[in-house]
């Protein structure tokens, strides 16, 4: 099981993710978040990851003269959108990208994935009108497919407490927290994490 650990906001944080077995770490590039990086301070981050480590740069309909400088400044790996960016926008980079889905109610959830075929993953998360992510909330596991065309991350919700049986029901192929492991926003709690990455490991 692959473990993404979000919203990094210092070097320390970023080695204590590595440390303790996540694949990847990312970084928040929309300002109203309180998770939210400069570039220089995304720099640090990002180089002291090492290099067997995802970086991923999160964006919420940020504009591309905005992604362009950020990607030509920070090493990163992958990036994810988390906006209404239309397929046309999310494919016009030089880097891969996971697409971000909220999980309302009357989502045709095979027609958006299909609109994001050449997405390198999509990422489920809850739905609360009017926030991006981040939401604290989960949403019914049973309606991640289990077959799809694109591996399936999932986020919304989740805790060291909940992951083990998130994984069971929606068998993704990694998982993505953020609020779930930190002991203020921004700020990553050393035992939530390393019991988040281990639960998830030893799932199903």
């Amino acid at each position: 099981m692959r473990v993404k650990i979000c919203g990094i906001t210092s070097v320390e944080d970023a080695a204590l993710a590595v440390e303790s077995g996540a694949d990847a770490i990312g970084l928040v590039f929309y300002e109203p978040s309180p998770r939210y990086v400069r570039i220089q301070q995304a720099v640090d981050i990002a180089y002291s990851a090492g290099p067997f480590i995802t970086v991923v740069g999160l964006f919420v309909n940020s504009d591309k003269a905005a992604i362009d400088n950020i990607i030509k400044h920070v090493p990163l790996n992958l990036l994810q959108f988390h906006g209404d960016e239309l397929p046309t926008f999310c494919e016009q980079f030089s880097l891969p990208y996971m697409r971000a889905i909220r999980m309302r109610d009357d989502l045709d959830l095979d027609k958006e994935i299909k609109r994001y075929k050449p997405a390198s993953a999509i990422l489920l998360d809850a739905y609360k009108p009017g926030v991006p992510g981040g939401t604290g909330e989960t949403f019914d596991w049973e309606r991640v497919p289990r077959q799809s065309s694109q591996p399936i991350v999932l986020a919304g919700g989740l805790t060291p407490d909940n992951v083990c049986e998130a994984i069971k029901q929606a068998r993704p192929y990694g998982v993505d927290i953020s609020g779930g492991v930190e002991s203020s926003p921004g700020i990553k709690d050393k035992d939530k994490v390393v019991a988040f990455i281990n639960n998830a490991k030893v799932a199903i």
